[in-house]
């Protein structure tokens, strides 16, 4: 694949390979960035908290106090995360939620504010009663009232899910089938992998979803020899897929999930939940269709004209499902040719500079190293590494024939190749079947959920999971890998508890009644439409500088008084498109688009920057917004 110096060149990483996935959430470069004490500033915090404490009985704190501290504290983490100067996400909102307590506590007195936090669990006389079932779901929907506690470890559960399922490369599997289908043309086998991977963001983790997506969508581009730009541009709508188009249910993003769980009302006691599942389906599935279209209209003015040569691929490439999964059975870890000669530079040595650009220009590694005269020990070695110990003695003799143009038709190697590749699929497939079966009391339980909601939500990721690792049980590098890129993965999810305990803290002094007020008097004066695409293009820009969980959890409370349910879902599904389409307009708005900047920064463009990004998602995005508006005026004015 020939390059010039702004192509691709696909990823590598520096870190070392015992650590190093390409499906690992990537990091931005930390260069230039000066990190802040994170133990300081949970002191400082500690102190100040301490302070407030004491001065609480001699002062009165407004509630627009607290309200500010936990506004500062939102910001602080778009400041703080920006600028050269940083502080850990983690310390900055577990140190400020410190202050917030505190805080909460002063202004109600301290017993005040025990009794508040009390009155969210039931009485508990004995060690005896907390074996009682009704007590201990007591217990749980008290914090879960609290904290989100039962949306947090469905996310958990889900996390290790999908992490399972990448790991059986069925999502590679179902590309590789969906090429061969459309002749080798790149632009209708992408839409139609956005197309599933918007419908399973729907129900999986959309985070976990744009890790695979991404790296399944570079590997099919960078066959067709694609320009960088529309590598670069595939790689951004991923996000727009895996959170817009991915509205359509409330278990794929915490917001949604967030929504749900806020959106209630109590009558005679007991929690009423109000988005169900058909609300989901009546109100967001169309305003995710309207986003599909938008991005299949906008990839169409990209790929158009792609086209893999698929009886031209080499035999490792045209196996590449069964290769990456290969290398995770066998490794631990799976990497791209690229990713492979980085780690491997100091073998390489001198003839590093020659194989990378030859693999760059679209030249198999194996091919790459014969043409550069790396000596065969080494090559041998290094493709032992790559796919398999036994696989690399017939693998470099024949790229040895294929660098003299001696290799006719199917040569011993490739013949080797392939049928230890079709072994190998064969585990492959029982692994993914595993995935596939596992899905079976992951919907299940969502159904009964969905039906009864006194059964914790987490029960469904939790029981999918569990089916889903025994399928790469009797793999232990594959399921080590699995697990600890999951529980990376799901570390980034910390910093919420403090956050959404804030928020409860200002629902238990009256804050959100004041802002429901002013929502209502809006709804008067202006109508319930204009209220709505307000709501939406707040949730949009409010969700493009600040994290869209925590602008979810605030926003959403305001609005589940109002009178009427038409209203209510009417609001509701303009938050949640707000809070999909501003989390894919900035580097920062989601995880997801994190996770996007990141891959493009160090695989494809190291020049890349935050105002490229805005610049180049800002068209889809408009095209999103004025068909969302549209759907958002239609159902405004159906509601009336």
């Amino acid at each position: 694949m020939a390059q010039s110096p702004n192509t691709l060149s696909l990823p590598h990483s520096p870190t070392p390979m015992s650590t190093h996935s390409p499906d690992s959430v990537p990091t931005p470069s930390s260069e230039g960035i000066v990190q802040l004490s994170s133990s300081k500033f949970v002191l400082g915090c500690l102190l100040a908290a301490f302070a407030v404490l004491l001065a609480g009985p001699y002062i009165t704190i407004p509630t627009e106090v607290l309200a500010g501290e936990v506004f500062l504290t939102i910001i602080a983490l778009f400041v703080f995360g920006s600028i050269k100067y940083q502080v850990h996400k983690n310390a900055l909102t577990y140190g400020c939620g410190l202050v917030i307590l505190c805080t909460f506590m002063a202004k109600l007195g301290p017993a005040e504010a025990l009794s508040e936090l009390r009155a969210e669990f039931p009485t508990v006389h004995g060690v005896a009663d907390l074996f009682h079932l009704h007590t201990a779901l007591g217990l749980f929907e008290g914090v879960d009232h609290l904290i989100h506690i039962d949306t947090m470890l469905f996310i958990l559960g889900l996390t290790f899910f999908v992490s399972v399922i990448a790991q059986t490369r069925l999502l590679e599997t179902i590309t590789f089938v969906l090429l061969r289908l459309n002749k080798g043309f790149v632009l209708p086998t992408v839409l139609c992998v956005t197309a599933v991977v918007a419908a399973a963001s729907g129900i999986l983790d959309g985070v976990s979803m744009i890790g695979l997506t991404i790296r399944t969508l570079v590997i099919i581009l960078a066959l067709a020899a694609a320009p960088a730009k529309s590598i670069r541009y595939a790689v951004m709508v991923c996000t727009v897929v895996t959170t817009v188009c991915g509205m359509w249910l409330a278990y794929g993003e915490p917001p949604n999930l967030i929504m749900k769980a806020n959106v209630i009302h109590h009558v005679d006691g007991a929690k009423v939940y109000l988005l169900h599942d058909s609300f989901f389906l009546r109100w967001c599935l169309p305003a995710a269709i309207i986003s599909f279209l938008c991005v299949a209209w906008s990839l169409r003015r990209q790929l158009t004209g792609l086209r893999v040569e698929l009886n031209k691929l080499d035999v490792v490439e045209a196996n590449a499902a069964t290769v990456r999964f290969l290398q995770a059975e066998k490794h631990g870890e799976v990497f791209s040719a690229v990713e492979f000669a980085h780690e491997f530079k100091d073998t390489l040595a001198s003839h590093f500079d020659g194989v990378l650009g030859r693999i760059e220009m679209g030249e198999a590694l194996g091919l790459a190293m014969v043409n550069e005269n790396v000596p065969r020990a080494k090559r041998v070695e290094l493709l032992g590494h790559y796919t398999s110990e036994e696989l690399a003695c017939v693998l470099d003799e024949h790229y040895v024939l294929e660098s003299k143009g001696q290799s006719p038709g199917i040569d011993a190697g490739e013949a080797a190749a392939a049928k230890a590749f079709t072994k190998e699929r064969k585990r492959c497939v029982v692994a993914q079947r595993f995935g596939i079966a596992a899905l079976v009391p992951f919907v299940g339980l969502l159904i009964t959920h969905a039906l009864n909601h006194e059964l914790p939500l987490f029960f469904a990721s939790i029981a999918g999971f569990a089916v889903a690792i025994v399928g790469v049980w009797g793999l232990p590098k594959m399921r080590k890998l699995a697990l600890h890129e999951a529980a990376h993965e799901y570390s980034e999810y910390y910093f919420l508890f403090p956050l959404f305990l804030s928020i409860s803290l200002l629902t238990k002094v009256n804050f959100f009644d004041e802002l429901a007020n002013l929502l209502q008097h809006g709804m008067k004066v202006m109508g319930n439409s204009s209220i709505a695409l307000i709501q939406f293009y707040g949730a949009t820009f409010l969700s493009a500088l600040l994290d869209n969980n925590v602008v979810a959890d605030f926003a959403s409370r305001a609005i589940r008084d109002l009178p009427e349910l038409t209203v209510i879902y009417l609001f509701a599904m303009a938050q949640i498109a707000g809070y999909a389409a501003g989390g894919c307009w900035t580097h920062i708005g989601s995880a997801q688009s994190v996770v996007a900047f990141a891959f493009i920064k160090r695989d494809v463009d190291a020049r890349f920057t935050p105002a490229q990004w805005i610049k180049q998602m800002t068209p889809l995005l408009l095209l999103i917004l004025v068909g969302l508006t549209a759907w958002i005026l239609v159902q405004g004015l159906l509601v009336g």
